[in-house]
């Protein structure tokens, strides 16, 4: 992660603490699949034809670990698909109001979503919302999206802020020197 000196101190934070917990957990949560995909085809089930029941279960759950983590931060560092074909032809202060107006709206969507998610951890239980074999229960992965879409809600906010200061947003960066 390179800091640019421009950037403010709430960024700066948000950009280290979107790293750190995408690298800690999102790594171990890949480890843990690799591992256990290793363990239950290769072994349990090829070797000694007897894989793990529910495997599959933690498999995708793992996955909605991994998308999770992976929105805030694919957010602050760009990688969301964006079609900017008019950009070129507008001028510089519309395509900068358009961008603040999307992001905007961006915001409102995701903080209806977030408090949706929130609501359908609470009722998870009570409506019996578990996976298919081992029957656990969807509610904290629910409240872990609803956090991801809210953090997500933040990281649009922190871009209408860097619009209205400088006119453009600066991404996180990946790769460099930490």
């Amino acid at each position: 992660m390179t800091r640019k000196p421009d950037l403010p101190r709430p960024i700066q934070i948000l950009d280290k603490a979107l790293t750190w917990v995408s690298l800690i957990c999102g790594g171990a949560t890949l480890i843990f699949m690799t591992g256990y995909s290793v363990w239950n085809v290769l072994i349990m089930r090829k070797a000694l034809n007897s894989p793990i029941l529910g495997a599959e279960d933690l498999l995708i759950l793992s996955l909605v670990v991994i998308v999770a983590l992976s929105i805030p931060l694919g957010a602050r560092t760009g990688a969301h698909i964006e079609i900017e074909v008019l950009e070129a032809r507008m001028s510089a202060w519309f395509a900068k109001w358009s961008m603040i107006a999307v992001k905007l709206t961006g915001v409102i969507l995701l903080v209806f979503m977030a408090w949706r998610l929130w609501h359908a951890g609470g009722t998870a239980n009570k409506f019996g919302e578990t996976t298919q074999q081992l029957l656990i229960s969807f509610e904290p992965f629910y409240y872990l999206l609803s956090a991801s879409a809210a953090i997500y809600a933040v990281v649009l906010v922190l871009d209408i802020w860097q619009l209205l200061r400088s006119s453009r947003v600066v991404t996180l960066k990946i790769g460099g020197a930490l």
